[in-house]
Protein backbone atom coordinates (compact mmCIF):
# COMPACT_ATOMS: atom_id res chain seq x y z
CA UNK A 1 0.00 0.00 0.00
CA UNK A 2 2.73 2.48 0.97
CA UNK A 3 4.68 1.78 -2.23
CA UNK A 4 1.51 2.33 -4.24
CA UNK A 5 0.88 5.68 -2.57
CA UNK A 6 4.48 6.69 -3.18
CA UNK A 7 4.13 5.70 -6.84
CA UNK A 8 1.07 7.94 -7.17
CA UNK A 9 2.84 10.86 -5.46
CA UNK A 10 5.87 10.36 -7.71
CA UNK A 11 3.57 10.32 -10.74
CA UNK A 12 2.04 13.62 -9.72
CA UNK A 13 5.45 15.21 -9.13
CA UNK A 14 6.66 14.05 -12.54
CA UNK A 15 3.55 15.37 -14.20
CA UNK A 16 4.02 18.70 -12.46
CA UNK A 17 7.20 19.48 -14.39
CA UNK A 18 5.92 22.48 -16.44
CA UNK A 19 7.90 21.87 -19.61
CA UNK A 20 5.89 24.21 -21.86
CA UNK A 21 5.95 26.97 -19.26
CA UNK A 22 9.73 26.67 -18.81
CA UNK A 23 10.42 26.43 -22.55
CA UNK A 24 8.35 29.50 -23.43
CA UNK A 25 9.73 31.55 -20.54
CA UNK A 26 13.30 30.73 -21.52
CA UNK A 27 12.91 31.07 -25.30
CA UNK A 28 10.39 33.92 -25.61
CA UNK A 29 9.94 35.36 -22.14
CA UNK A 30 6.21 34.64 -22.19
CA UNK A 31 3.82 32.79 -19.89
CA UNK A 32 2.26 30.26 -22.28
CA UNK A 33 -0.84 30.20 -20.09
CA UNK A 34 -1.57 33.85 -20.91
CA UNK A 35 -1.35 33.65 -24.71
CA UNK A 36 -2.72 31.52 -27.57
CA UNK A 37 -5.49 29.31 -26.12
CA UNK A 38 -4.08 29.67 -22.59
CA UNK A 39 -3.11 26.01 -22.51
CA UNK A 40 0.27 24.86 -21.20
CA UNK A 41 1.01 22.25 -23.80
CA UNK A 42 3.00 21.26 -26.85
CA UNK A 43 0.44 22.64 -29.32
CA UNK A 44 0.58 26.13 -27.85
CA UNK A 45 4.37 25.92 -27.70
CA UNK A 46 4.53 25.00 -31.40
CA UNK A 47 2.46 28.05 -32.30
CA UNK A 48 4.07 30.55 -29.93
CA UNK A 49 7.72 29.44 -29.77
CA UNK A 50 8.49 27.22 -32.75
CA UNK A 51 8.63 23.70 -34.08
CA UNK A 52 11.80 22.65 -32.23
CA UNK A 53 10.54 23.99 -28.93
CA UNK A 54 7.15 22.35 -29.37
CA UNK A 55 8.75 19.01 -30.23
CA UNK A 56 10.90 19.09 -27.10
CA UNK A 57 7.88 19.91 -24.94
CA UNK A 58 5.87 17.09 -26.55
CA UNK A 59 8.66 14.57 -25.90
CA UNK A 60 9.09 15.67 -22.29
CA UNK A 61 5.34 15.58 -21.63
CA UNK A 62 4.97 12.11 -23.14
CA UNK A 63 7.99 11.02 -21.11
CA UNK A 64 6.40 12.21 -17.87
CA UNK A 65 3.44 9.87 -18.30
CA UNK A 66 5.55 6.97 -19.50
CA UNK A 67 8.04 7.33 -16.64
CA UNK A 68 5.30 7.49 -14.01
CA UNK A 69 3.88 4.16 -15.16
CA UNK A 70 7.27 2.51 -15.72
CA UNK A 71 8.42 3.39 -12.21
CA UNK A 72 5.17 2.09 -10.71
CA UNK A 73 5.52 -1.16 -12.63
CA UNK A 74 9.20 -1.46 -11.73
CA UNK A 75 8.58 -1.28 -7.99
CA UNK A 76 5.87 -3.91 -8.36
CA UNK A 77 2.78 -2.11 -7.07
CA UNK A 78 -0.74 -3.39 -7.67
CA UNK A 79 -2.09 -2.73 -11.19
CA UNK A 80 -4.66 -0.23 -9.93
CA UNK A 81 -1.82 1.80 -8.42
CA UNK A 82 -0.04 1.68 -11.78
CA UNK A 83 -3.13 3.20 -13.39
CA UNK A 84 -3.44 5.70 -10.55
CA UNK A 85 0.19 6.74 -11.01
CA UNK A 86 -0.51 7.41 -14.68
CA UNK A 87 -3.58 9.45 -13.88
CA UNK A 88 -1.63 11.32 -11.19
CA UNK A 89 0.94 12.29 -13.82
CA UNK A 90 -1.86 13.75 -15.90
CA UNK A 91 -3.24 15.59 -12.86
CA UNK A 92 0.25 16.93 -12.20
CA UNK A 93 0.30 18.36 -15.71
CA UNK A 94 -3.21 19.77 -15.25
CA UNK A 95 -2.49 21.25 -11.82
CA UNK A 96 1.28 21.72 -11.34
CA UNK A 97 2.04 22.82 -7.79
CA UNK A 98 5.14 24.73 -8.86
CA UNK A 99 3.28 27.34 -10.94
CA UNK A 100 0.05 27.91 -9.06
CA UNK A 101 -1.83 24.75 -10.15
CA UNK A 102 -2.55 26.20 -13.62
CA UNK A 103 -1.41 23.72 -16.22
CA UNK A 104 -2.54 22.18 -19.50
CA UNK A 105 -4.85 19.50 -20.82
CA UNK A 106 -2.40 16.66 -20.26
CA UNK A 107 -3.04 14.87 -23.55
CA UNK A 108 0.64 14.25 -24.29
CA UNK A 109 1.23 13.05 -20.73
CA UNK A 110 -1.62 10.55 -20.85
CA UNK A 111 -0.39 9.40 -24.26
CA UNK A 112 2.87 8.48 -22.56
CA UNK A 113 0.91 6.41 -20.04
CA UNK A 114 -0.82 4.45 -22.78
CA UNK A 115 2.36 4.05 -24.83
CA UNK A 116 3.57 1.88 -21.92
CA UNK A 117 0.28 0.17 -21.05
CA UNK A 118 -1.15 -0.32 -24.55
CA UNK A 119 1.55 0.20 -27.20
CA UNK A 120 -0.34 -1.51 -30.03
CA UNK A 121 -3.42 0.61 -29.40
CA UNK A 122 -1.27 3.75 -29.36
CA UNK A 123 0.27 2.90 -32.72
CA UNK A 124 -3.24 2.72 -34.15
CA UNK A 125 -4.07 5.99 -32.41
CA UNK A 126 -1.04 7.72 -33.95
CA UNK A 127 -2.05 6.60 -37.43
CA UNK A 128 -5.60 7.90 -37.01
CA UNK A 129 -4.33 11.10 -35.36
CA UNK A 130 -2.05 11.80 -38.31
CA UNK A 131 -4.87 11.26 -40.82
CA UNK A 132 -7.34 13.46 -38.91
CA UNK A 133 -4.74 16.19 -38.36
CA UNK A 134 -4.00 16.35 -42.09
CA UNK A 135 -7.73 16.74 -42.76
CA UNK A 136 -8.62 19.21 -39.98
CA UNK A 137 -5.28 21.04 -39.58
CA UNK A 138 -6.42 21.75 -36.03
CA UNK A 139 -4.87 19.99 -33.05
CA UNK A 140 -7.83 20.32 -30.68
CA UNK A 141 -10.27 19.07 -33.34
CA UNK A 142 -7.99 16.11 -33.93
CA UNK A 143 -7.90 15.29 -30.20
CA UNK A 144 -11.68 15.57 -29.86
CA UNK A 145 -12.34 13.34 -32.88
CA UNK A 146 -9.70 10.70 -32.18
CA UNK A 147 -9.89 10.36 -28.37
CA UNK A 148 -13.01 8.13 -28.37
CA UNK A 149 -11.14 5.58 -30.50
CA UNK A 150 -8.76 4.80 -27.63
CA UNK A 151 -11.05 2.38 -25.72
CA UNK A 152 -11.93 0.67 -29.01
CA UNK A 153 -8.28 0.17 -29.97
CA UNK A 154 -7.47 -1.16 -26.50
CA UNK A 155 -10.36 -3.61 -26.83
CA UNK A 156 -9.15 -4.66 -30.29
CA UNK A 157 -5.70 -5.24 -28.77
CA UNK A 158 -7.35 -7.73 -26.36
CA UNK A 159 -6.13 -5.97 -23.24
CA UNK A 160 -7.83 -6.29 -19.88
CA UNK A 161 -11.17 -4.71 -19.02
CA UNK A 162 -9.65 -2.51 -16.28
CA UNK A 163 -7.53 -0.72 -18.88
CA UNK A 164 -10.53 -0.31 -21.19
CA UNK A 165 -12.54 1.26 -18.35
CA UNK A 166 -9.57 3.44 -17.44
CA UNK A 167 -9.33 4.67 -21.03
CA UNK A 168 -13.07 5.48 -21.09
CA UNK A 169 -12.64 7.47 -17.88
CA UNK A 170 -9.63 9.31 -19.29
CA UNK A 171 -11.44 10.23 -22.52
CA UNK A 172 -14.44 11.51 -20.53
CA UNK A 173 -12.14 13.47 -18.24
CA UNK A 174 -10.28 15.12 -21.14
CA UNK A 175 -13.53 16.10 -22.87
CA UNK A 176 -14.96 17.47 -19.63
CA UNK A 177 -11.82 19.41 -18.81
CA UNK A 178 -11.71 20.84 -22.36
CA UNK A 179 -15.40 21.74 -22.47
CA UNK A 180 -14.58 25.45 -22.58
CA UNK A 181 -12.83 24.99 -25.92
CA UNK A 182 -15.67 23.14 -27.67
CA UNK A 183 -16.58 26.40 -29.45
CA UNK A 184 -13.42 25.91 -31.52
CA UNK A 185 -14.93 22.84 -33.19
CA UNK A 186 -16.54 24.28 -36.30
CA UNK A 187 -17.99 20.91 -37.35
CA UNK A 188 -20.33 20.84 -34.31
CA UNK A 189 -23.81 21.99 -35.43
CA UNK A 190 -24.23 24.47 -32.56
CA UNK A 191 -20.95 26.18 -33.52
CA UNK A 192 -21.98 26.92 -37.10
CA UNK A 193 -22.53 30.59 -37.79
CA UNK A 194 -26.03 31.68 -38.62
CA UNK A 195 -26.47 32.97 -42.17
Amino acid sequence: MLQGILAVIFGYLLGSIPSAYIMCKVRKGIDIREVDVRNMGAGSTFRQCGIWEGAVVAIVDVGKGAAAVLVAKYIGVDYLFVLAAGFAAMLGHNFPFSIGFRGGQGVSTIMGVFFVLAPQAMVLMLIVMAIVLVITRHIFSMIFIVAPFLPLFIWISRLDSALILFSVFIVAYIIFRSRGRLRELSFLPWNKKQT
